[in-house]
């Protein structure tokens, strides 16, 4: 089994876009410090959302010192945002050995939205992405976390290589959904030591089970 392990934002976000972003911004010591942790546990896979500048700002030099790679999921809709990573900043991730994922185009959930919407957030947002990186766009992380049946099978027509919720549940490496854990203004090294460390149980398939049969509906 693997670890998927998400940041959102490293310092502390010059304005909430949406209501309780600042929760998922880690201070870049604790960035650091996590870094370090994730160096001694080879079952983690790292990313981050939502596109901030404190990506290839601190992320990235601190992700080359450790031999460390991620994939970077960011939002087409702010590629002009100075908050934001810009095409010159993906395609400098790209150099660097890290991966280009799509988070969509407006940070909004995917579930439910209208057939334009859908296509624009799941589509388009995708060829924007990948024509600003300059290359493929073949993983997708769910805006929010959020998903139900009718999504999956849109996005599997869509032919995403890889689809990442926000499920809190370690993953099998070949799946195609893949759930993952994040990072908020609360993680200390010791606790995620312990999700590193976890391994899960009968009681954690039931839970796992159950959760995905409610997203489902």
């Amino acid at each position: 089994m693997i670890i998927n392990f998400c940041f959102h934002g490293i310092g502390s976000p010059a304005q909430e876009r949406e209501s309780g972003e600042s929760g998922y911004w880690v201070s870049q010591r604790m960035f650091l410090d996590l870094l370090d942790e994730v160096v001694l546990h080879p079952n983690v896979r790292l990313s981050f959302d939502d596109g901030n500048r404190s990506d290839v700002e601190i992320a990235l030099p601190a992700l080359v010192d450790r031999g460390l790679t991620a994939t970077f999921f960011a939002l087409a809709g702010r590629l002009d945002d100075p908050a934001s990573l810009s095409p010159a900043d993906l395609r400098a991730l790209r150099a660097a050995g890290m991966r280009i994922g799509s988070h969509g185009w407006r940070h909004v959930p995917w579930r439910r939205l209208s057939a334009a919407d859908t296509e624009r957030e799941v589509g388009e947002a995708r060829l924007v992405l990948a024509e600003a990186s300059d290359g493929p766009v073949d993983e997708a992380a769910l805006p929010l976390g959020r998903y139900d049946r009718r999504l999956l099978e849109r996005l599997g027509r869509a032919d995403y290589s890889v689809i990442y919720t926000s499920d809190r549940f370690p993953a099998k490496p070949e799946s195609w959904m893949q759930a993952r854990y994040s990072a908020t203004t609360d993680s200390t090294v010791d606790g995620t030591r312990r999700i590193f460390t976890h391994t899960p149980g009968l009681r954690d398939g039931w839970q796992i089970a159950s959760s995905l049969a409610k997203r489902m509906r």
